[in-house]
């Protein structure tokens, strides 16, 4: 018998790729989504049950009906500037929904929980390589709503009675290989999708934001990581629940340990689309730290799991790959 995984939010970006990887797995995705920002067609693998994860009679009825044994959970409101105007909005979507959901999950004996979480919760960390024992001090709402949701797992976990593990993924970025799905936000603001429009004239000219950071050529370093890496890691992530005690729960960085500074993603995309990306250089973004690179070595020991795919070429190849799909 097929077993089944509940995907909350698998019409998104990393959802979607998460329910392939699944599939390909020999599981049975169920997308549970209630479309505010994901995609139907993104929905290719196993079914779908349109609802919000603040819909404890839908949840539950979910869980019984297609016989789930585990869940990875996606769902959130993700834009930083957004939740800088809009705490409240974060607060709603992510962590009361979230304590919603626990709730019904818990309710139907879940065992094992894989959270989306973020790198957002460090905040402007000082460290070389981020270790997942750095201060949490998240410098916009968005990070501080999942270092919240951590905690309630983190309590509610011996409570309860299951296992969980918080990814903190780093900068997702490219598209699925056979570019089936890949990334597209409304509005955009991620820098290689937007990199990608640009050259291809798909979009608006690439905007560069801050210069004079403590940087070697003054722009953002960043740790930018496949989204199908990401999706492996959730895979790796589920079985380490599975090997421990119940009651386990921690959180883990997913990175590669080597940081891209934005321009020298702008060099990356003239080297694989043939072209100089248009640019235009602005001042710096609220909210944007200068440098965040992860140690991902916690979760390279626990999961036996590297980032493969993670190289500035793959990611950009990717992901134009799949913007092409939609010209």
């Amino acid at each position: 018998m097929v077993e089944s995984i509940l995907v909350a939010g698998g019409a998104g970006y990393v959802g979607s790729h998460a329910c392939k990887a699944l599939d390909l797995a020999g599981y049975q995705p169920v997308t549970l989504d209630n479309l505010a920002t994901g995609h139907a067609d993104a929905v290719k693998w196993g079914p779908f049950v349109q609802a919000d994860i603040r819909d404890a009679e839908t949840v539950r009825r979910t869980v019984r009906e297609h016989n789930i044994t585990a869940v990875m959970h996606f769902a959130a409101s993700s834009l930083v500037g957004e939740s800088m105007v809009r705490p409240e909005l974060y607060y709603e979507n992510n962590v009361i929904a979230t304590l919603r959901f626990l709730e019904a999950l818990t309710a139907e004996g879940i065992r094992q929980i894989v959270f989306s979480s973020t790198a957002a919760v460090y905040g402007a960390a000082e460290a070389e390589l981020i270790p997942e024992t750095a201060p949490l001090v998240p410098t916009n709402t968005y990070g501080e709503t999942k270092r919240a949701i951590e905690g309630a797992l983190s309590w509610m976990a011996p409570v309860h009675g299951f296992s969980w593990a918080a990814l903190r993924y780093f900068n997702a970025a490219g598209a699925d290989e056979a570019a089936e799905i890949g990334e597209r936000h409304d509005p955009e603001t991620h820098l290689i999708p937007n990199l990608v429009r640009a050259t291809l004239g798909t979009g608006p000219g690439l905007k560069v934001f801050g210069t004079d950071y403590p940087t070697p050529d003054g722009s953002c370093v960043r740790d930018y990581i496949h989204v199908a890496d990401l999706a492996d890691a959730h895979l790796a992530a589920l079985a380490w629940l599975r090997a421990g005690p119940s009651g386990q729960g921690r959180p883990f960085n997913l990175g590669t340990g080597k940081g891209l500074s934005v321009l020298e993603v702008v060099k990356a995309g003239e080297r694989v689309l043939g072209k100089t990306p248009p640019h235009e250089l602005a001042g710096r973004r609220a909210g944007d730290p200068p440098r965040l690179v992860a140690d991902p070595s916690a979760a390279q020991t626990a999961f036996n799991w590297r980032a493969t795919r993670s190289d500035a070429e793959t990611l950009i190849r990717t992901a134009a790959a799949f913007e092409r799909t939609r010209m």
